[in-house]
């Protein structure tokens, strides 16, 4: 099997649920701003919490937006994950809105967080442009199609597939049996097994069998479920248990 690192995804803004998950041996959390109501505040609060457990804080942005971008990345984050890349140019523009100069246009700030609120800012800007992961998430068709090129962009960190909105793209939402899809999916691991870049995927449900078949397929970048997914899924085995045996 490859190497690879196992995360989840976190859609509450709850210290205690994300504290709980960074001490569970996850390798990295990501935190959702696409499809939460977690705001700014919440999302540095959720940083410091991931990080002072020692792992990596990814955040979703909402899009590929130079200003959510600046302002995610200015908080702490580890790295970001933008969503619906579709062209070389869309990577251009994450790549352009995450990175310094010269190798982006990135606005130069030395007042927040991650420069230490402007008393560590020489030391940041020295290692920023070769620390931050920039993960885009391919979940077009079209995408799909403009992979090769998308791969050559060398400041991508690595790409992590979004199924769902992949088939729904092409038409046929959640038939992941479907022959086309499992054609664009094959393409997708076909290629990213043969780039040197990060290869992801979300497991929604929470199954080991599902994961270690992602393994082997050379996935080496998972996410595992969700925080309120994994909880309510715990409490509805539990209480399925027990009320069989009374």
């Amino acid at each position: 099997m490859t190497n690879y690192t196992l995360g989840s995804w976190i859609t509450s803004d709850s210290l205690p649920i994300v504290e709980v998950m960074a001490e569970s041996g996850f390798d990295w959390l990501c935190i959702d701003l696409e499809h939460t109501m977690i705001d700014y505040e919440g999302v540095q609060k959720l940083i410091i919490a991931i990080q002072s457990k020692n792992l990596k804080a990814y955040v979703r942005v909402g899009s590929n937006d130079e200003l959510i971008i600046k302002r995610v990345l200015d908080s702490g984050a580890s790295g970001i994950i933008v969503p619906l890349i579709k062209t070389k140019k869309d990577a251009i523009e994450a790549v352009n809105n995450t990175f310094y100069p010269p190798v982006g246009a990135r606005g130069v700030n030395s007042l927040s967080r991650a420069q230490k609120y402007g008393f560590g800012f020489q030391d940041y800007l020295k290692k920023v442009n070769k620390d931050t992961h920039l993960i885009l998430q391919i979940e077009h068709i079209d995408a799909i199609q403009n992979l090769e090129e998308i791969l050559k962009i060398k400041k991508v960190t690595g790409m992590i597939i979004g199924p769902y909105d992949l088939s729904a793209s092409m038409g046929k939402a959640g038939k992941f049996q479907d022959k086309e899809v499992q054609k664009a999916i094959n393409k997708y691991e076909t290629l990213m097994n043969k780039s040197k870049k990060l290869f992801g995927y979300h497991v929604t449900d929470p199954k080991q069998d599902q994961v270690i078949a992602k393994i082997k397929k050379g996935y080496n970048f998972i996410a595992l479920s969700w925080d309120t997914y994994l909880l309510g899924q715990t409490c509805r085995d539990k209480l399925e248990k027990i009320r069989k045996k009374t």
